[in-house]
This record gives structure tokens, C-alpha cells and sequence, in this order.
């Protein structure tokens, strides 16, 4: 059936199969144009690739010498974490501090009685204070749970509470501030203050705080001693006392506070003795009738002059003492050298012993320091605004102390950062000896820098390795690609076989990072491979051709060591300022960086390369366009002759059978 032919359905010639074989032919040249362009394209994204590895290796050249770069990266490191640690920025200087902690900074926390856990809260005004922060609660009453989640809710950064279970049944309510330092004491007031008494947190005590004053009339001098706005100096080699009267029994948290600071005459207070200017004898003369006659004048012979010897200079800094009512006195912990006041601070019953406190003695026996006391003040630290002392205080506000070169140093916080620049003070625990903290170069950050551009480098060149040749051992000696990695990279195997400009750049590169750099720090440091970087850094025997395609390797033992010692050399290595105008003008980095810097800039070889293919593409998909429309109108054509030649077919067929049946018809007539 197949091979029955109707009219207007079928074509009597199979016309489809001959027009579709005759375009086929017609459609070479445009399938050619198209097959091109997906090359173009594909050659574009390798070049795209070749831009992205540059960019990577000249990125991480140029993070070696920037304002960025990890040779002025500061680490920070104590010889008891435990103590004392630091955090260094940039700005931090490469040198060692010792520093001693006396103490560390704590906030108030307070612990109540245990409480019944069904315990009713009335309604009040529950007020606190943390230092100058007021808190304003207005408890409309509850559960103890609930008064925990309000104090949580509007303690605004500075209080909470919890509840901490002691006996079954029962819990104890503790309330902390979250603020340390002496300055910022948790104080309980109007309904707050009721409250902590009643649930044994707090008890009503006597306030110990008592200000002795500096005047004329309670200071008792010897030597050179001044008062003026309440400061007491006190000059060289003199001595003064204040009356205290104070009887402690022992065990008593009771501080003496009181403030110094001192004045030094780095060339002495004694001046040089001069030799006596000996006795002074008038003249004497007599006159008569207008004529005068002077007498000889008189001599005194004077011993000779030995001037007295120089006071040695004596620097003695405990200058502080207590004087106890039997008559015995005890040294309070020696001052430090400042030109302003510093704030000071002694535990009363540690240096009494119970014995009766009755003055305070300044005794300056230096030749050259004048001492100044001020604001001296007896407190209790333990109590609270309002007089009221904690019964169970798991800790009391106070503030961090530590000594850095014999320098006390008292912050309100144990994060200090304002003592030496650039380094953040972690004040973690009491230390009876010093603690080292040493700044140094993050050398970590530097090798990875370092290890980076290295990896970069190697990247780059094996990607111009890949496209340059044909060979497949170069995919095989990468043995960290993956199966699909490898297999990609086989289809870009001589991609760009004979391409000057990749060859070219990968000649420019290894002489680039194989050239000597001289630095000023070290004359023998000028080459990557004496810090451990070059084709051969890990040297084996017998021949290896994967080390002639010109990858770096690093020798990590010969890096460290170069990297434990000869920083500021390594530095110079790869980015060096000859010139003086604080600018780079040579290194491997700075010289890498220079040299790809046309490849990938705005307009440069790679986007030149790229638009180049672009321009190609454009013109083939015009070709394409133009091919198409050509197509088409061939396409028709041969349609419309072959329907003529079925038609004319069709005609010649039609008057054949019309003769055929007329010359029937005519036989049959003349039968």
C-alpha cells in the first residue's frame, strides 16, 4: 500500500526525500559556521579560565606587599594563658612586656537564703543601682519565677537573676550585676532593699566609709610639707602623718584608699657647695692739712677649703607606713613613679593584725622625688549604697589590677585596652610572680600567604602546560585531580598548541620567581630557594621530568626556619622599596604583579583575546543569520519546482489517459 500513489497526498517521485537530501548538502557550510562558533566559544572560556588563574596568583602576590599583608600581623602570646593573654592588631609593637595580676575585676554577685519555691512576691517598687545606672522595676507580685523573668526582662544589660536549686523544694535567688569594677556597685533600694533583707541576702550593716581630711590642723609635718587644694606634699628627705584612729578586727575587709603621685628631679635637689667667701676688713687711712695717708691693708690667711661630700642620691619608694597604738609601725606595699595621681589601694587587717591603727605616715627619705597624698578615704568594700551588706556574696565588685614593669595599672574591666597600643589585655586569673607576654609576627599568616602564592603560581602554569601541549602526561603527573577533573582537562590538551603569548608568560614567570632580589636586611638572602621554594626544593635522585614543567615546590623545615628568623629579610624578598618614596619598586610579588598586570587589567591581553572571539562569534552568527534565510528560500524553491513537476506529471498523465480512452472509443465505433 505503501507504494500506491494518491494525488495530492503522496509525492508520485518522493519529492521530501530528494528536497530534504539537496538541503542537506545546502546546510554543510552553515553546520561548519555553527560548529566553529561552539569552538570560538569553548577557546573563549578557556582563555576566561587563564584570566581567572592570573587573577588568583597576581591576588595572592599582591596581598604579600599591601596594606594588607600578613608580615605586619601581630601575635600575641603569654607565657601562663591562664593569667593573662592578649589580642594584637597591626598597630601592637614586636617587643616583650612582663606583667604581674594582683587581681581581677568582678561584679557584685549576691545569693539569698533558700527560698520556698511556691514563695509570693508582693508588689512594690523593686529599685536598683548599678554604679550611676538606675533600674526601675514596678513588680505587680508573683512567684518568685516570675519575679526573676521581670529583673531579666528590664535589667537593661546591667542586672539579671536565675534561681539556683539548693534542697529539694526550695531554690536560692541570685542577682548579679553584669557590669565589674568597684566604681559599679549593686545597690538595693525602696522595695528591692526590703526584699534582700527579708530573703537573707542582704542585713542592714554600719557604714564604714570614713574620709580622712587633709588640712593644717590634722597633718603633723617635719621637713618640707605643703598643703594646697587638699593634696599633701611632701618634699626630700621629709616626713608628715595623719591621725586615723582606727581599731579592725582581724578578718575585716577593710580598705584603705588613697591616691599619689610624684615629682623627680632626674638632676638632683642638692646643689653644688661653693667655697666661703672668708671674712670682709674694711680699709683704713688717715688725713691732716688736706694730706691723706692710707694704711696697709690687713691680711687674713685662710685655710685651704675642702667642700663637704655630695649626698648620695637614695630612691627608696615605700614611703608609706602604718603606726600602730603599742608604738610599732609596718610598711604598706611600696608606690610607683607617676606625674598625675594614681589611685592606690591596702587591706587594713592584712598589714594591723588586730592591732589599733592610729595614723598614717609619709616618710620621704629620697634625694631627688617629691611625694604627693590625696583623697584619702576607709571603706568597707563589701557594703552596698544604703549601708547594707551581703550575707552570702559569691563575689563583690572590684576592679583588675596588675603591675607591667613595677607600674600598677587599675581598670574597671579585665578586657584592657588602653595601656599599650594596638594589644587588647585579657586578664584571666592572680599570678604571684610576672608573666611574659611576648608580641611577635604572625609567621602562620605569613606562610600561608606564602604557600598560597606558590599554589597560585603552580595552577596558573599548569593550566598554560595543559593548552600549550599535547602531551598526556602532564595530566597524569597531577595526581590530585579527580577522575572528572582529569577528564576535563584532557579536552583542553593542546587547546592552544604554539600560542606565543601563554608561552611567553610562562617563560617571564620563571625567570620572574628564579631572579635574585638582594635585600638590605641580609646580604645572603636574595632567592626563593634559600627560604625553600623552588623546582627542586625537595631534592631526590635520578631524573623527573615533572620537574622541568617548571612548578615551584616548598620545603616546609627550610620555610619555617627562614620564616622563625629572617622575617624582615623575607619581607624585602618580596616586595623591596629601593627608592625611599615608601612604595614597592621590586621583589618576586611586586615584580609577578607587574608582569601580569597587562593580562588582566581593562582592556589587556586576556579581554583583547576574548573580544577578539566575540568579534568572530558575531560575524559567524550574521554568516548564520544571512545562511539561514538562504536556506529557506532554496528550500521553497525546490519546493515549488518539484510541485511544478508533479503537476506537469500529473497533466501528461491526464491527456494520456484521455487519448487512450478516445482511441477506444474509436475502436469501438467501427466495430
Amino acid at each position: 500500500m505503501s507504494d500506491v500513489y494518491m494525488p495530492g497526498v503522496k509525492s508520485r517521485f518522493n519529492s521530501e526525500k530528494i528536497i530534504e537530501d539537496l538541503m542537506r548538502l545546502e546546510r554543510v557550510p552553515k553546520e561548519r559556521t555553527e560548529r566553529n562558533i561552539e569552538n570560538l566559544q569553548t577557546q573563549k572560556g578557556y582563555w576566561q579560565e587563564v584570566g581567572r588563574r592570573i587573577n588568583s596568583m597576581r591576588d595572592s602576590a599582591r596581598f604579600l606587599y599591601s596594606f594588607q599583608n600578613p608580615f605586619n600581623e601581630r601575635l600575641a602570646l603569654s607565657a601562663d594563658e591562664s593569667v593573662i593573654s592578649a589580642v594584637a592588631t597591626r598597630e601592637a609593637g614586636e617587643q616583650s612586656y612582663r606583667f604581674t595580676v594582683k587581681q581581677t575585676a568582678q561584679a557584685d554577685r549576691f545569693l539569698s537564703s533558700p527560698l520556698d519555691e511556691k514563695m509570693k512576691i508582693e508588689a512594690g517598687n523593686y529599685n536598683f543601682t548599678v554604679g550611676d545606672e538606675k533600674i526601675l522595676i514596678n513588680f505587680r507580685g508573683g512567684t518568685v519565677k516570675d519575679f526573676v523573668d521581670v529583673i531579666n526582662r528590664r535589667g537593661k544589660d546591667k542586672i539579671s537573676a536565675s534561681l539556683i536549686a539548693i534542697q529539694s523544694g526550695t531554690k536560692s535567688l541570685l542577682i548579679e550585676s553584669k557590669v565589674t569594677g568597684a566604681a559599679n556597685r549593686l545597690g538595693f533600694h525602696d522595695d528591692a532593699a526590703k526584699f534582700a533583707i527579708k530573703t537573707g541576702m542582704m542585713e542592714q550593716g554600719n557604714d564604714t566609709k570614713k574620709d580622712i581630711v587633709i588640712a593644717e590642723n590634722t597633718v603633723k609635718s617635719g621637713g618640707s610639707a605643703s598643703i594646697n587644694n587638699g593634696i599633701l606634699k611632701v618634699g626630700v628627705q621629709s616626713s608628715a602623718s595623719l591621725p586615723l584612729g582606727l581599731s579592725l578586727s582581724a578578718g575585716s575587709p577593710v580598705m584603705l584608699k588613697l591616691e599619689t603621685s610624684t615629682r623627680v628631679e632626674d638632676s638632683g635637689v642638692f646643689d653644688t657647695p661653693q667655697p666661703p667667701s672668708g671674712p670682709s676688713i674694711p680699709k683704713s687711712s688717715v688725713t691732716y692739712g688736706g694730706i691723706t695717708i692710707d694704711n696697709d691693708p690687713s691680711s687674713a690667711p685662710l685655710p685651704e677649703w675642702k667642700p663637704p661630700a655630695v649626698p648620695q642620691r637614695k630612691d627608696d619608694m615605700a614611703v608609706l607606713s602604718l603606726v600602730f597604738s603599742d608604738g610599732t609601725s609596718a610598711k604598706l606595699p611600696p608606690i610607683t613613679d607617676s606625674n598625675g595621681l594614681v589611685t592606690r589601694q591596702y587591706n587594713l587587717s592584712a598589714v594591723a593584725q588586730g592591732r589599733t591603727i592610729t595614723s598614717l605616715n609619709i616618710e620621704n627619705n629620697n634625694t631627688h622625688r617629691e611625694v604627693s597624698v590625696g583623697k584619702i578615704e576607709i571603706f568597707d568594700p563589701t557594703s552596698t549604697t544604703g549601708g547594707l551588706k551581703p550575707q552570702n556574696a559569691v563575689s563583690t565588685a572590684r576592679d583588675a589590677i596588675i603591675t607591667m614593669e613595677g607600674i600598677d595599672i587599675t581598670r574597671s574591666t579585665n578586657n584592657i585596652d588602653d595601656v599599650i597600643p594596638g594589644l587588647t589585655l585579657n586578664v584571666k586569673g592572680v599570678s604571684d610572680r610576672p608573666v611574659e607576654l611576648k608580641i611577635s609576627g604572625d609567621t602562620e599568616k605569613v606562610k600561608e600567604a606564602i604557600i598560597s602564592f606558590v599554589g597560585n603560581y603552580n595552577r596558573l602554569l599548569t593550566e598554560i602546560n595543559v593548552l600549550t601541549r599535547g602531551d598526556e602526561r602532564l595530566i597524569e603527573e597531577l595526581t590530585y585531580l579527580t577522575p572528572d577533573e582529569a577528564s576535563e582537562m584532557k579536552k583542553r590538551l593542546g587547546a592552544f598548541s604554539g600560542d606565543t603569548t601563554l608561552n611567553t608568560l610562562k617563560s617571564n614567570l620563571q625567570r620572574t620567581v628564579s631572579a635574585p632580589y638582594p635585600t638590605s636586611l641580609e646580604r645572603d638572602l636574595a632567592l626563593l630557594a634559600q627560604i625553600g621554594i623552588s623546582t627542586n626544593a625537595n631534592r631526590t635522585s635520578g631524573y623527573d621530568i615533572s620537574r622541568m614543567r617548571g612548578y615551584l615546590e616548598i620545603n616546609e623545615k627550610t620555610l619555617d626556619a627562614a620564616l622563625e628568623n629572617r622575617i624582615p629579610a623575607i619581607r624585602e624578598l618580596f616586595a623591596n622599596d629601593t627608592s625611599g618614596d615608601l612604595l614597592a619598586d621590586t621583589g618576586v610579588a611586586y615584580n609577578v604583579d607587574t608582569l601580569v598586570k597587562p593580562f588582566v587589567d581593562v582592556g589587556g591581553i586576556i579581554s583583547l583575546k576574548t573580544s577578539t572571539i566575540d568579534s568572530r562569534i558575531s560575524q559567524d552568527e550574521r554568516r548564520i543569520g544571512t545562511m539561514e534565510r538562504q536556506l529557506a528560500a532554496k528550500e521553497q524553491e525546490l519546493k515549488i519546482q518539484y510541485s511544478k513537476m508533479e503537476a506537469a506529471y500529473a497533466r501528461m498523465e491526464q491527456m494520456s489517459d484521455s487519448l487512450n480512452n478516445f482511441s477506444q472509443q474509436n475502436r469501438s465505433g467501427n466495430r
